[in-house]
């Protein structure tokens, strides 16, 4: 059994409450299409995430592996240092999910671990090649991937469901979407889970109460497992709406490409060990299956302000973790400041939250119409809409996005 000391305790508490902060900010990754297209109730779908998120993190130990072994030069990194990177990236979740933005929980621990680590020990202490080869690269091609994959996709449904039966095909589509949901938070499990698994066995590394290059404990791994279960079933409703109705509007169709273009790329960069932000995997799904369908729409104002998150994320949960680092190295009562700003910010956070709350009662209301623009007129001029939606679309839409359908859009087509 492993000898803890104090400092090591805080460490392993802190990343799981990481864990479970990336657990509801990460649920909409998921669940935010099966919501927003009415195939599953938003309760429900949390729950059956939160499960299979649990599963999936038994699954594969390659991510964690590449995190706790690779990353970062492990024998030049403290306990105190783990923590000072892990404050950086709550904040930096906490921050996002405030503002209802998809940013990656992962490039935000990612930043963190990289700004604690040269803080204390320079950049030297930071592996460059597995930076940009398993983090880096993955972070620009994800999303590419899978929004060409989603794209396609899109198109091939709609091309192979042009003669189907409506009502067949809906029920189709929905169950469809269910078991794509189910396999994107079982890839969720593999991949994001494993992440904290990583941090925690750094840690115990740092402190002497593992061997280096030891795999995840099982208790690491149930504790990290059962973290991100919990996060994920309290739902991270802001983000959901975002990803769900802020990006695009999408049926039932677009849904399921999104969703099992998001899940192959998830799980294909799990077993070869990537550090894969599933955010920007299903970020780019959902825009490709928007542009996917003639007549869809993408609001470029909400993508803008993603991408530019996406860009701040490493570099500033790296600053305020080394900032935290710096102050750590005070010592004890410099670990103690830190712990307080962590609690006393986070605490700060969701009481501006509940101003404006967003639950499951009304994370599918949403008034965000997006005037035209540039990109708008120029993609529409070159993919008009069809002349009529029985071509198109034949398969109708679920109860609550029929209702919208009843309803004159203001969205912009793209």
């Amino acid at each position: 059994m492993e000898s803890f000391s104090l400092i090591l305790a805080i460490v392993v508490v802190t990343a799981l409450a990481f864990d479970f902060t990336n657990g509801f900010h990460d649920t909409a990754n998921a669940m935010a299409t099966t919501i927003s297209t009415g195939a599953m109730k938003p309760k429900v779908a949390v729950a059956m995430s939160a499960v299979l998120n649990l599963v999936g993190a038994f699954l594969s130990v390659e991510v964690a592996n590449t995190i706790s072994k690779g990353l970062v030069d492990e024998s030049g990194i403290r306990p105190e240092v783990i923590f000072a990177a892990l404050v950086g990236a709550i904040l930096w979740n906490l921050l996002t999910w405030l503002v209802g933005l998809p940013s990656s929980s992962s490039h935000a621990l990612m930043g963190g671990l990289i700004g604690a680590t040269i803080a204390s020990a320079g950049v030297g202490a930071v592996h460059g090649d597995v930076l940009v080869t398993k983090v880096l690269i993955p972070a620009i091609a994800a999303p590419l991937v899978a929004g060409i994959a989603a794209l396609l996709a899109t198109r091939l449904t709609y091309s192979l469901g042009k003669k189907a039966d409506g009502k067949a095909s809906a029920k189709g589509y929905r169950a469809g979407q269910i078991a794509s949901a189910g396999l994107v938070s079982l890839a969720h499990g593999t991949n994001d889970a494993q992440k904290t698994m990583g941090v925690i066995t750094l840690a115990l590394v740092a402190g002497g109460a593992v061997a280096p290059d030891s795999d995840p404990p099982m208790w690491v791994i149930l504790s990290a497992g059962i973290a991100i279960a919990l996060g994920t079933y309290l739902g991270g409703w802001r983000i959901i709406r975002t990803m769900g109705k802020g990006l695009t509007d999408l049926r039932p169709q677009q849904g399921f490409a999104a969703q099992t273009s998001a899940a192959t790329v998830i799980l294909a960069s799990s077993h070869l060990g990537f550090s894969l932000s599933t955010t920007h995997s299903v970020s780019g799904s959902v825009m490709g299956a928007g542009l996917g369908r003639k007549g869809g729409v993408v609001r470029w104002s909400t993508a803008t302000r993603m991408f530019v998150a996406w860009g701040l994320t490493l570099p500033a949960a790296a600053l305020v973790a080394a900032l935290a680092e710096y102050v750590t190295g005070f010592g004890s009562w410099g670990t103690a400041v830190v712990a307080v700003f962590l609690v006393a910010s986070s605490a700060a956070i969701w009481k501006i939250s509940r101003r404006e709350v967003v639950d499951h009662t009304n994370v599918n209301d949403t008034d965000d119409a997006e005037p035209a623009g540039v990109v708008t007129t120029a993609m529409a001029a070159v993919t008009p809409p069809p002349a009529g939606t029985a071509t198109e679309d034949p398969v109708p839409s679920f109860p609550a996005q029929a209702a919208a359908e009843r309803t004159p859009s203001t969205t912009t087509t793209v």
